[in-house]
């Protein structure tokens, strides 16, 4: 059994080793005093959630688990390999289907937008959450354990594996083979687009671990993106991350436009089609759009 110990050293010495790549041999060199904001900002949301939650909601995981362990759909299993191998699959697609409803609904959009509001993709963009998208993946994760029957050692080691992945598919490098292992596993530059500013690329690659879910689902895409982060100006403190988290959506940018109501209308339609992918592409396409409307 993996002690919480040995968890917490093990997540320590990754997040070391992946962050010494990243500033020797990113995929993007970024701006120093942004990275370090990132940093500081990402490690303190963290620290924020922990304490709100304990450590990366393994705790409340585990005490569910001592109570429901061997009480599921896994007991039926008798090979403990099998089960293993089963109930981390199990997760892992769980989540794909919560990390796709989190961009195709708004009400959960708007807590998830925090963590894609990061415009310098790092490996402790992992840890940028909004506390209530933490909330309900632990709501998500324990009625996972309770009606598979999921046991403590199992939990522990999949939370382990879960938090190792995706610090490792946050993490600015890339490597020889990449590519082969991103047929099986969402490997950095999947994830980067998923990072992307542009709607259409970042409503793809929704898998944590495995790229399969994507592939069998028709949610995959393999391209470089242009910007990462989120349109418009978005707060990069804690405070201001969590209140962004209780926003509706992004605000769309205000410009030296005239306020009549033909513009005001055109300029609400356009931002509807953007934010369902319908995005007319640059800003004098986007002009004759809105004039179109108007």
């Amino acid at each position: 059994m993996i002690s919480g110990e040995l968890f917490t050293f093990t997540l320590l010495i990754v997040f070391a080793v992946l962050s010494a790549l990243e500033f020797s041999y990113p995929k993007r060199r970024l701006p120093l005093k942004q990275l370090r904001q990132s940093y500081q900002t990402n490690v303190s949301l963290f620290i924020f959630n922990s304490v709100v939650i304990s450590l990366l909601s393994a705790m409340p995981l585990l005490m569910v688990a001592e109570h429901y362990s061997g009480r599921g759909l896994l007991s039926y299993i008798v090979n403990p390999a099998w089960k293993t191998l089963l109930s981390f699959l199990l997760l892992d697609f769980m989540l794909y289907c919560w990390h796709k409803a989190s961009h195709n609904f708004d009400c959960l959009w708007m807590f998830h937008k925090v963590h894609h509001n990061d415009p310098y993709l790092n490996v402790s963009t992992a840890f940028r959450i909004h506390i209530v998208e933490l909330l309900i993946i632990i709501v998500l994760k324990a009625a996972y354990i309770i009606m598979l029957g999921v046991d403590q050692k199992m939990v522990l080691t999949n939370e382990a594996l879960l938090a190792l992945f995706v610090m490792f598919h946050h993490t600015n490098i890339s490597f020889r083979g990449e590519k082969r292992l991103g047929l099986v596993i969402n490997a950095p530059y999947l994830h980067r687009a998923h990072h992307s500013t542009e709607r259409n690329e970042h409503d793809n690659n929704y898998g944590m671990v495995f790229s399969i879910w994507d592939r069998l689902l028709g949610t995959l895409t393999e391209r470089e993106p242009a910007e990462i982060g989120i349109k418009n100006r978005s707060p990069q403190t804690v405070l201001g991350l969590v209140k962004f988290g209780f926003t509706s959506a992004n605000s769309f940018p205000v410009y030296e436009l005239d306020f009549s109501p033909k513009s005001i209308i055109a300029e609400m339609a356009y931002y509807k089609a953007e934010k369902r992918a319908i995005t007319p592409g640059n800003v004098k396409r986007r002009a004759k759009f809105s004039l179109a409307l108007a």
